[in-house]
């Protein structure tokens, strides 16, 4: 069996999610985490973070349940407006950072995060992608090779597929993965006690 881990690097509430997300994998080393990305900013939804007013509304309620930071940098960019969240190029920067590193992908996601909403980083940008890589001890110019190449376009379609053929309609999502069997654990939000009870069931003959 495996946790997979369906989120989108824009996504709010999955940058909420990483707390929960952290001690759930620490807690079960045994089971293998498999990160893969959603599609929330592409097609007719790629705009200026601007054009979606809810944001900084919803940001307060993520921070209040999940203790989730959002740092000075991110505000600056909410309050320009013209910044673009770009899915699809998040989702490169996800298959490359998890080609290079396969072993640490949900750790390494989580940090992706961080770049974002609390160093206000874009995630289309190579640069974002060779501080991650540094910081996280990684190949740097091979992460960069990976995010620019064009086979991270297609792993990122690839993962916007699985995530619907999973079921998937909303970020994040966790699920135990065991051959067939499809069980969600967590949808939104949820503690790490929550998704232990939920996960019990799943574990119990």
């Amino acid at each position: 069996m495996q946790l997979v881990y369906v989120f989108d690097a824009y996504c709010g509430w999955s940058h909420g999610f990483s707390g929960t997300l952290r001690e759930v994998a620490s807690r079960h080393p045994e089971l293998p985490v498999v990160v893969v990305s959603g599609g929330l900013f592409t097609g007719t939804r790629r705009l200026p973070i601007g054009e979606f007013g809810y944001v900084q509304g919803a940001n307060a309620k993520i921070a209040e349940q999940t203790g989730a930071e959002f740092g000075d940098a991110y505000e600056r960019l909410i309050a320009d407006g013209s910044f673009v969240m770009d899915s699809e190029d998040a989702a490169r920067g996800v298959a490359a950072l998890r080609q290079i590193a396969p072993d640490r992908a949900a750790e390494l996601v989580m940090a992706m995060q961080r770049a974002f909403y609390v160093d206000g980083l874009s995630l289309s940008e190579p640069a974002t992608y060779r501080k991650l890589a540094e910081r996280a001890g990684l190949d740097a110019d091979a992460v960069v090779t990976a995010f620019e190449a064009p086979e991270a376009r297609a792993t990122a379609r690839a993962d916007f597929h699985l995530g619907a053929e999973l079921g998937v309609t909303g970020f994040p999502t966790l699920l135990a993965v065991d051959g067939d069997r499809v069980t969600p654990l967590a949808y939104g939000h949820a503690t790490a006690d929550e998704v232990d009870a939920r996960l019990a069931a799943v574990l119990t003959p």
